[in-house]
């Protein structure tokens, strides 16, 4: 895979690094994070990333060695560079599968043997699920953070630019990665694609980083200017703070990347692009003098005053005017599945 172009990443300034010596500290600079940060050797102990740092076969054993006997999802093909992208009809570039760890760390290794192959790529596998003891043995210590802990696995790849709701802390195990990191407001200038047809469930740049297209994508010269890199090694771990966007490249022909999500909000409720999409079907195509009131009323009663929205109305008689609570979630998601499902 070609390194991306020095002319575009060489110019970006580099993400923040800091140290975290132990878990008070990073549990304090992940609570005050306003911007990505990179802790280099946070992992570094793992014993994960000890037998990567010996070969990409004792990775793999290891891995294997606590993987449980069921089919794992994995993507292949993606572009001769390892784009995973879409096709010259917007369709991906790859395929979805499903197969014995066994079996994918074999054609990994055919690949790597004869300096060829498909990308293949397992995005997001549960520790939990799929591993016993791979969790316990390699993890952070994210104090009272209720983490969804992933890992993913494969050879050298690129995502295009997207971004997450829920905050990220991204490990390396093995293999190096470079992340191209995009403040949240940038998301007009990376020219993003289908809301509903999309590689992993998130909106991603039409651009490509290696070879970006000025004269149709102009707009995203501002955003390099805007833009951080971070080339990380075995052992370093970056944050990007929820909704930050980021382009990601497995360099080496075999990597592996841990990485934890949470958000602070609590997890009954609603999600906000599911908000989202349900605007798209019922606002957007409405004539403009009535999309005008439903702006102001997103605004009086979502963006706006909270308490002030609803001071006139009896307390004990708010409904969900009133903060939410994990009752009075229910009964509004409740009420929307009976909408939706008309």
């Amino acid at each position: 895979m070609a390194e991306a172009d020095p002319a575009i990443t060489a110019a970006l300034p580099a993400v923040r690094e800091v140290e975290a010596r132990d878990a008070a500290t990073l549990d304090r600079l992940l609570a005050e994070a306003e911007a990505p940060f990179v802790v280099r050797g946070l992992v570094a102990d793992w014993p994960l990333v000890q037998a990567g740092q010996r070969s990409a076969g004792e990775a793999r054993a290891y891995v294997l060695a606590h993987a449980r006997q069921c089919a794992f999802p994995v993507s292949v093909g993606g572009a001769a560079d390892g784009r995973l992208f879409y096709d010259a009809a917007m369709a991906m570039n790859f395929r979805m599968m499903n197969a014995g760890l066994a079996e994918i760390f074999a054609r990994i290794a055919e690949g790597e043997a004869s300096g060829g192959g498909p990308a293949i790529y397992l995005g997001s596998i549960d520790l939990h699920d799929y591993f016993d003891g791979l969790h316990a043995a390699n993890h952070v210590d994210l104090g009272e953070r209720a983490a969804l802990a992933s890992i993913w696995i494969g050879t050298r790849t690129r995502i295009a630019a997207h971004n997450d709701v829920p905050h990220n802390l991204a490990c390396v195990a093995a293999g190096r990665r470079r992340f191209t990191l995009f403040p949240r407001d940038q998301f007009t200038n990376l020219y993003l694609g289908p809301v509903d047809n999309t590689p992993a469930g998130r909106a991603i740049s039409m651009v490509d980083l290696h070879a970006p297209d000025l004269d149709r994508f102009p707009r995203f010269a501002d955003a390099l200017a805007a833009a951080t890199v971070a080339d990380l090694e075995p052992g370093d771990a970056i944050h990007i703070p929820a909704l930050w966007w980021h382009h990601v490249e497995a360099l080496d022909p075999f990597n592996i990347l841990v990485n934890y999500w949470w958000r602070e909000s609590p997890r009954w409720l609603g999600h906000p692009q599911d908000a989202l999409n349900h605007a798209l079907l019922a606002i957007r195509d409405l004539p403009d003098d009535e999309k005008a009131h439903w702006r102001q009323m997103f605004d009086h009663y979502v963006f706006g005053d909270r308490e002030a929205a609803a001071a006139h109305i009896p307390a004990s008689a708010r409904g969900v005017l009133d903060p939410l609570t994990p009752e009075t979630a229910g009964r509004l998601r409740a009420y929307l599945l009976r909408q939706l499902s008309r």
